[in-house]
């Protein structure tokens, strides 16, 4: 679709004065939010050419860092929804064109009581997304994303590692959403790397989930215990410091790869240890942990 054509269908809405779509969008598509909330929708939207009334972005509280005095506070974070990665992808520029996406492929089904809920659930999810070079070929970027460390969980005063309603009910549809936008990050990485406000629905209770403000990278979740292979008592919270968030180098990340295939462990089984989406995202300050967990895993 081209820019000129979004910019033709969202001629009405341009015609509304923005105090005038600021009660449209809040009396439609965001109930309850803030003004200044909705301010940053319809800028975000402006910048990008995108028409506000299709809703491409979310408005998701959280706790966010500010990048200046290092304090958390509460804010509205504008959220990128899966839909507006179609659109970006669909938008690529000539010579790079979008070449369509695969049907979501599935591994086994899985049927495990969590907490107390019984649920069927595929184990992975796999998409590739096609991408047209300018040589005339066609690239293809898989993603593979695990159900077990993707799922929101119900949360509560009980911290309940059951599913949530959506992905007891829908636990395809949700996983496929997860892994078709890992997939478009890495066929169009021109879209950036913010995570989707799909993937991080019911990571956290309370909307309590960490951002830091200098990143817009998501550094932690409070109160969140997801299922891992190590006990409660070696599992401790730690402080959020420069070394927690800086990512591994890339010279140990070759370190890392190498010890797993020599150990028979995949790198699947390490990122769920580790509670990370990949062996590039471990934080530095857990190298050496990383590296006595391949030695002994259990």
């Amino acid at each position: 679709m081209s820019n000129a054509l979004v910019a033709q269908k969202s001629a009405p809405i341009s015609a509304l004065n923005e105090s005038e779509l600021i009660q449209v969008l809040k009396n439609s598509l965001y109930p309850g939010a803030k003004d200044e909330s909705i301010k940053l929708v319809i800028g975000y939207c402006h910048a990008s050419n995108l028409d506000p009334m299709q809703k491409p972005v979310h408005i998701v509280p959280m706790n966010v860092k500010d990048a200046r005095t290092g304090e958390y506070e509460w804010r509205d974070v504008i959220m990128p929804g899966i839909g507006l990665y179609r659109i970006q992808a669909a938008r690529a520029g000539k010579g790079a064109e979008y070449a369509g996406i695969s049907e979501p492929e599935y591994g086994e089904e899985i049927t495990e009581t969590l907490d107390g809920c019984e649920i069927n659930y595929p184990r992975w999810c796999r998409v590739t997304v096609r991408r047209l070079l300018p040589n005339g070929s066609i690239a293809e970027f898989t993603a593979r994303e695990f159900w077990k460390e993707n799922y929101a969980m119900k949360g509560g005063k009980e911290k309940s590692i059951a599913p949530n309603a959506m992905w007891f009910k829908r636990p395809y549809a949700q996983i496929a959403k997860c892994a078709e936008a890992q997939a478009l990050r890495k066929g169009f990485p021109e879209i950036g790397s913010q995570p989707t406000a799909e993937e991080m629905e019911g990571k956290d209770f309370d909307n309590s989930s960490i951002i830091d403000g200098a990143t817009g990278e998501v550094v932690k979740s409070v109160g969140v215990k997801p299922p891992q292979r190590r006990s409660q008592s070696q599992h401790k919270q730690e402080p959020v410091t420069a070394d927690s968030v800086r990512p591994v180098s890339e010279n140990q990340v070759k370190i890392l790869k190498a010890k797993l295939n020599n150990a028979g462990i995949t790198e699947a089984e390490m990122c769920q240890a580790f509670e990370i989406e990949s062996i590039e995202a471990l934080p530095f300050s857990k190298v050496n942990d990383a590296l006595k967990w391949i030695e002994d895993p259990e």
